[in-house]
């Protein structure tokens, strides 16, 4: 846990986004992050994938190894990277090459960091007082040419010695290999352990075969193509006997367990030489009461596999017997019992390529103590590999940390788009719908973007994204916050790019809806109402189609007898009278209507219209106004992984910069293809405008007394 904040510290603190934050201005400010109080800072985790930040620097200041970057991890990272360098302020500016000198060599880290930096610059051969970030990182280069590099690993060039280093690869080929700083495959003192025991097992094993030679091998050098014939054809000998039993049992069930003729009569029509599947399926031999197989009345399909057994173990065992007891054939069985019980017993499998002359030289030289001598000598320089290494972390934290901070601790990089920044949990621009979207998030989990993102009042785009030429695919978020949305439906197709400039194919997959601007919301109201008109119309349209058609079938079924009604005087006079009634009340309401105009003076008029419109839009607008005001991104990062500790406004006046909308050049410009204006729509328009302003004139000059009116 960092500690409490303390009055000591001055901290500074600027406003940004509409929030009040800690501001981190120098490298004293970092030395001190300890000092602040985790209440105050913007962000308590972060995860260490999917952020424009290199993972390699995350992975280091994830001290726990599980996958987030905490508070106490960043601070504890801050005040080895201040104890370390000279000029702290050097932090902010997030350089790449670091002086030599910059280090403080008054400690003993920064010792150990200043004499591992020149062995690096040593190693790769370069003459200079300073150090770059892929100097630093690139162990292969760095331990490319060493003997010994304090990982525990011995390649076989770290042996000095000719001999010991085709055993070096010898044993990496049979025990496995661990890649070595220096990228190539060596092995450790637990292969050499392995191998060595593996070669003392095998070989024990084998000499056990030699001392119950006459037990475990019984039938010598072919006893395990022996057992191998044995046991292809074991399931069958047993069926054979067990027939024989039953037949004993009961001489009725003789033809039902011997072979049928209606079976083979079955397959004779086809050619038997292509029916051996269904053949091998029939009894091994005719089955009798006398319990004997005989040799030489094999089912055809098993006759190959019985004359290996027979080759290899019946004349062996019963060279002139003709047939075969079950008791006698349980014998041969139970003769393989001392080497089946030898095979599971073995040992030293890895070895056993090498073969067992080669094992019995392997250990009669008995070189593994050398191996190991050369693992002792390579992990004696394991603190000095670990300072080399502490280098890499200090060029790694030089030029990324004070990146994270801006993203951790006070979020300027995402508010600072007019100086070129970005945040680094942003993934690139979105272009659709004759617009761009500069704000995009990756998402890690669809899952946990539920409820979540509905929460930040933004309007949300969700989109799939493709690379053909990288074979991948992603889920990335879109904040909009500018122009129409009508036509942002999930289906529609767009163009990403990555912060690499690569491009992907984006398909819409979700959309949340939200206010996106005041000029939007105003003209709400009359969208609405224009779309329910629209669907009224359309709906009716369609029922007035349906009607039609179906009275159009109805009299074609009828006939004849569907003639037309005869003229009915009555009802078109009812008809007649309502239609009067109903434009005589249209007409009183006009005449009020026109009473009430001529009373009106012309700023009256537009009071009533504004009135009217602030009526209709007003309550829209507020809405949109408040949701607008308190658009927050922190909802959408929380399901992204992090742990925002306060809101990340995206107001009115910043989410204009969010989201660029096309403008084109104001020009009149020919197009042959469009639709012209009819000759009367053109002269109704000006009969139109004419008798507008012969009432506008006789109007005013009515109501200012001109011409003695």
């Amino acid at each position: 846990m960092a500690k409490k904040q303390t009055k000591g510290y001055p901290w500074k603190y600027c406003s940004l986004g509409g929030v009040v934050r800690v501001n981190i201005t120098s490298g004293e400010d970092i030395a001190h992050l300890g000092e602040l109080d985790q209440k105050l800072w913007t962000v308590l985790s972060c995860p260490t994938r999917n952020l424009a930040l290199d993972s390699r620097t995350l992975q280091l200041i994830d001290s726990d190894g599980d996958g987030r970057v905490r508070v106490a991890e960043v601070v504890s990272a801050a005040q080895w990277l201040t104890s370390v360098l000279k000029d702290r302020d050097a932090i902010l500016k997030g350089e790449s090459v670091l002086r030599l000198d910059g280090i403080d060599t008054d400690c003993e880290a920064g010792q150990k960091l200043f004499a591992s930096a020149k062995q690096i610059l040593s190693n790769l051969g370069l003459e200079k007082d300073e150090i770059s970030v892929e100097e630093a990182s690139d162990s292969v280069a760095i331990f490319e040419k060493t003997q010994f590099n304090g990982d525990g690993v011995i390649t076989p060039a770290s042996a000095d010695d000719e001999t010991l280093r085709p055993l070096i690869e010898t044993i990496a080929g049979k025990i496995g290999s661990t890649t070595d700083r220096s990228g190539e495959a060596g092995i450790t003192a637990e292969h050499i352990e392995a191998f060595y025991a593996a070669l003392a097992d095998y070989a024990a094993w084998q000499d056990a075969a030699e001392a119950g030679k006459a037990a475990i091998f019984p039938y010598g050098d072919n006893t395990a193509a022996a057992l191998d014939a044995c046991e292809a054809v074991k399931d069958k000998v047993a069926d054979y006997f067990m027939r024989c039993k039953l037949i004993r049992f009961d001489d009725a069930v003789a033809g039902a367990v011997d072979l049928s003729a209606d079976r083979v009569g079955a397959i004779s029509d086809k050619n038997l030489a292509t029916q051996a599947e269904e053949i091998a399926t029939y009894p091994l031999a005719r089955p009798a009461r006398e319990a004997v197989l005989p040799f030489d009345a094999i089912n055809p399909a098993w006759q190959a596999a019985f004359a290996a057994v027979k080759a290899l173990v019946l004349d062996v065992d019963f060279p002139k017997a003709k047939g075969i007891t079950e008791e006698q054939w349980q014998g041969i069985l139970d003769k393989f019992a001392p080497y089946c019980a030898w095979l599971a017993d073995k040992k030293g499998e890895a070895v056993e390529a090498l073969g067992l002359d080669e094992v019995k030289a392997q250990l009669k030289a008995d070189r593994k103590a050398e191996l190991l001598a050369l693992v002792e000598s390579d992990l004696a320089l394991k603190e000095e590999a670990e300072s080399i290494d502490g280098v890499k972390r200090l060029m790694l934290y030089y030029r990324d940390f004070a990146k994270l901070l801006r993203n951790y601790v006070i979020f300027t990089d995402f508010y600072g788009r007019k100086q070129g920044t970005r945040g680094i949990f942003e993934a690139g621009r979105l272009y659709i719908d004759e617009r761009c979207c500069d704000l995009c998030i990756k998402v890690a989990d669809m899952g946990a973007h539920g409820d979540m993102p509905k929460l930040s009042g933004m309007f949300l785009l969700y989109c799939k994204c493709t690379s053909k030429a990288k074979g991948e695919t992603m889920d990335i978020v879109a904040v909009m916050t500018d122009g129409k949305t009508r036509d942002l439906r999930p289906g529609k197709n767009g163009l990403f790019y990555d912060l690499d400039g690569a491009d992907w194919d984006a398909v819409i997959t979700k959309v949340v809806e939200n206010p996106i601007s005041i000029k939007a919301a105003f003209w709400s109201p009359y969208r609405k109402v224009a779309n329910f008109i629209s669907d009224k119309i359309d709906k009716s349209a369609a029922d007035k189609d349906a009607a039609a058609l179906s009275k159009l079938q109805t009299t074609a079924d009828a006939g004849p007898a569907g003639a037309k009604q005869p003229f009915d005087i009555a009802r078109f006079a009812g008809i007649a009278a309502a239609v009067g009634m109903a434009l005589a009340g249209i007409g009183a309401v006009l005449v009020a209507l026109g009473a009430a105009v001529k009373s009106l003076v012309w700023w009256q008029w537009i009071v009533i219209i504004a009135a009217v419109m602030l009526i209709i839009s007003g309550p829209s607008c507020f809405i949109a106004w408040r949701k607008l005001r308190r658009r927050n991104l922190g909802p959408v990062l929380n399901a992204n992984g992090w742990a925002i500790n306060s809101v990340v406004l995206v107001n009115i006046l910043f989410g204009k910069i969010l989201t660029s909308v096309a403008k084109y050049p104001k020009m009149k410009l020919d197009d042959p293809y469009a639709k012209r204006t009819p000759l009367w729509r053109k002269i109704l328009c000006w009969v139109l405008v004419l008798l507008v302003i012969a009432f506008g004139v006789l109007y005013f000059t009515h109501h200012l007394g001109w011409l003695g009116l």
